[in-house]
């Protein structure tokens, strides 16, 4: 029987669940190739089963778990090409973004945008992942939409919580959250700069040393 626990900070019993099958692969305490019910699982974290079923349809889309009609579900082991297809779409999406952002974006929207690095920088130096990462979605999502973009921010940000689901972070690998600030600040410097093409470039260079990371860890 796997050990599971709901954990207390999720903003919603189908989060919960997500994060608790998410912990429990990690863990080791659910295996591929093994079939569980959603009773189980609900017994389990002490929820009742329409939480559990919406947690598992999650995970489902992410690609990390399959479920078996009437049977339950299985785990997927995470597959390089599934992160690879993810930062294809981003690189196709995000680095023509942040050329946009640079030369489109409002002296306001520019502001708001270095404030959210500084945001980044505050909290790498705490080593505060809790407000790192929200800050790092933040940014990723404030270069998109000040590109004009907002359905391309949607997409980005539902590719960003699937990859989430299938791995660890970059700093499973030792990459510290300030050597990830120093990725974006290039990014942010061109924007600001209104230069289009080294936003664009450093952008490409920035996701295609995450999808390096994230494939390694796996």
């Amino acid at each position: 029987m796997p050990e599971l626990a709901l954990p207390p900070e999720a903003q919603s019993l189908a989060d919960a669940v997500v994060k608790a099958v998410r912990h429990g692969v990690a863990a080791g305490e659910l295996v591929p190739d093994v079939t569980y019910s959603v009773y189980q699982l609900a017994d389990l974290l002490g929820i009742s089963r329409s939480p559990v079923r919406e947690g598992l349809l999650r995970l489902e889309e992410a690609g990390l778990i399959e479920i078996r009609r009437n049977r339950g579900f299985r785990v997927l082991p995470p597959q390089a090409h599934d992160i690879e297809e993810i930062i294809g779409i981003r690189l196709a999406l995000e680095p023509p973004a942040a050329r946009l952002a640079a030369t489109l974006g409002t002296a306001d929207q520019h502001a708001l945008i270095g404030a959210t690095l500084a945001a980044m920088a505050a909290a790498a130096a705490r080593d505060d992942e809790n407000s790192f990462w929200p800050a790092d979605r933040s940014l990723h999502d404030l270069l998109l939409r000040t590109s004009g973009r907002p359905r391309t921010a949607a997409i980005i940000e539902r590719l960003r919580t699937t990859t989430a689901l299938l791995g660890p972070p970059t700093t499973a690998s030792g990459r510290t959250l300030a050597q990830i600030h120093a990725e974006h600040e290039p990014i942010v410097t061109a924007v600001l700069a209104r230069n289009g093409a080294a936003a664009e470039a450093a952008m490409r260079t920035h996701l295609e040393a995450t999808a390096h990371l994230l494939v390694t860890n796996l």
